[in-house]
């Protein structure tokens, strides 16, 4: 479809002063393209032609996701679709994908314009669970990583801890930054594995959050303790994304979020989800643009709080929520 040409140029040009009139288009074309997204402003009887501003844009539940194809145009016009973790039973979500490489060229753009160039770095993926699956968007992710970083010692990790230890102490002392990119559950086996770890000053341990019910939930202050500890660093870095999104957030510590170019998060009340919260925190409605092609008005199940800066905690989860997959942990 052309028009996803015409947005992802757009997308990757994109200056902070022009967000809400490409997010205006980008509702525009998937209230009349988007046939699931369509149905839902009729249900609530919401006439497209009198939006124009971003509070007034409808959010679709993010569950959508799990019983439609949430798609702009006809599915001949997607590469294929990723899809999210779940326990057996649980309904997954998918999320089609107009390109593959549109889309890991832009998850690269928002990594390095947050930690710089990933030719400076290794990248070691420790992500059991997502490479014991097909169609995970993080495994696609990581895998542009470790192939863009260009160097002999990134990888992949499954369960092979000994391996992946021996890597970092072969690293420690490198000239380039070593980035453990794991998901939380693994990193805690290693860290209360017993085994030794040697300090580094070139790590930078990201997780992206987690459990896959493998662990009782824990607060974040709590992984990011022991994980800082065996470490040896001041600071975890976290992910937030999910199978839904095509865009990322970072964090350098804390689970303080600096929000990319492509994303802008809007609190709703968490009494009334049609409702925006006067307060700091409340449920996290998403505007993704780098979900041009699908739907970029999401209404998440998670928790959160601005801060006056615009940067985003997220806090956890409604209690009636299923576990996500990409997903921090409750607060």
């Amino acid at each position: 479809m052309q028009e996803f040409k015409s947005f992802s140029d757009r997308l990757s040009k994109l200056k902070p002063e022009e967000f809400e009139d490409f997010a205006l288009d980008v509702f525009r074309f998937q209230a009349q393209e988007n046939p699931v997204y369509r149905s839902y402003l009729a249900a609530r009887k919401i006439n497209p032609l009198t939006i124009s501003e971003l509070k007034s844009i409808p959010f679709l539940p993010i569950r959508f996701f799990k019983d439609f194809d949430v798609i702009a145009g006809k599915i001949t016009d997607y590469e294929g679709f990723y899809s999210s973790s779940g326990t057996t039973g649980m309904i997954t979500s998918k999320h089609y994908f107009w390109s593959q490489s549109g889309y890991l060229e832009h998850a690269q753009q928002i990594f390095e314009e947050s930690f710089g160039s990933l030719q400076d770095y290794h990248v070691l993926a420790l992500l059991p669970a997502y490479l014991e699956r097909k169609g995970s968007s993080l495994v696609a992710m990581a895998d542009h990583f470790i192939q863009v970083s260009q160097s002999e010692h990134s990888g992949f990790y499954l369960y092979n801890e000994e391996e992946l230890l021996a890597k970092l102490d072969l690293l420690k002392s490198d000239s380039k930054k070593v980035l453990l990119l794991g998901v939380t559950f693994a990193l805690l086996d290693l860290a209360e594995s017993g085994r030794a770890f040697s300090p580094m000053k070139n790590l930078i341990v990201m997780e992206t959050g987690g459990m896959k019910g493998r662990r009782k939930e824990m607060i974040r202050e709590e992984v990011h303790e022991v994980l800082c500890d065996f470490f040896h660093v001041d600071m975890i870095h976290s992910e937030y994304g999910m199978t839904e999104m095509m865009s990322q957030a970072y964090s350098k510590g804390r689970g303080v979020y600096t929000l990319p170019k492509s994303m802008r998060v809007l609190l709703r009340d968490i009494n009334d989800p049609l409702s925006w919260s006067s307060r700091s925190q409340g449920g996290i409605n998403v505007i993704d643009l780098g979900n041009f092609h699908s739907c970029a008005f999401l209404e998440t199940q998670d928790l959160g709080r601005m801060g006056e800066d615009g940067t985003l905690e997220v806090l956890g989860r409604f209690d009636n929520s299923e576990i996500r997959g990409c997903n921090l942990l409750v607060q």
